[in-house]
């Protein structure tokens, strides 16, 4: 099995021992070392659909302020999995991608919001302090960072990998969701070549256009949420 674009086999993708997660629906299948298999259980949750009301929550971000979506609404609203750790993760921040469309979004009035769903014990979970180190040091530019160990944010947007991303327009409805581009690697030089899925939802979006390609396939390193 090959993408068009990179013609590698996704087994062959490098990652952090982890699995490279693809796919936009509840068939999506897992890809691990040993190869590939159907997804397990599943939280409780109607999968988030786009062109329905996104779903709404209450969280706390870094600096113990508490964030409700349905309070933005008028706003445009960025959501971005992460982990800091992850090699797709970095792929974006070392070349300053991700930084670059969060100040398209900035720009645009767009509230961009940086989720932390790793559990205690599982990589990229950090304190509040961490979280804002990080942004600081990596010239990030979110709103706001929101701490979601419980998964609670997470589960209600099925978010699978970082990155995961998700755009919500000005009326809460579920505009785009997917991956942040088209080529699931952790080379940097791949980012020029790949189509910039997020950045054309955004620029649809600030013009109040519809979002072409607003379901696309995420890839990175799987969330590992807590069992608890």
């Amino acid at each position: 099995m090959t993408f068009d674009r990179s013609k590698e086999k996704l087994v062959d993708l490098p990652f952090d021992r982890r699995t490279l997660m693809l796919g936009t629906s509840a068939g999506l299948t897992m890809v691990a070392a040993g190869g590939l298999t159907m997804l397990s259980s599943r939280p409780a949750h109607a999968a988030p659909q786009v062109g329905k009301p996104a779903p709404d929550f209450t969280a706390v971000d870094s600096n113990g302020k508490t964030h409700k979506l349905s309070e933005l609404r008028g706003k445009l609203v960025a959501l971005e999995w992460t982990n800091h750790d992850c090699p797709y993760v970095r792929k974006h921040y070392n070349a300053g991608n991700m930084q670059a469309i969060q100040k398209q979004a900035a720009d645009a009035g767009i509230v961009w919001l940086t989720v932390i769903s790793s559990p205690p014990g599982e990589q990229g979970n950090v304190t509040p302090e961490k979280a804002n180190e990080l942004t600081q040091t990596r010239k990030a530019s979110p709103a706001a960072v929101l701490i979601d160990p419980k998964g609670e944010v997470g589960r209600a947007y099925d978010a699978r990998v970082t990155p995961h991303m998700f755009l919500i327009n000005a009326e809460g409805t579920l505009v785009y969701m997917g991956g942040i581009d088209s080529i699931p690697s952790t080379r940097a030089d791949d980012i020029e070549k790949a189509t910039p899925y997020f950045r054309d939802a955004i620029t649809a979006a600030v013009k109040g256009e519809p979002v072409k390609n607003a379901v696309t396939r995420p890839y990175g390193c799987t969330v590992k949420y807590t069992t608890s």
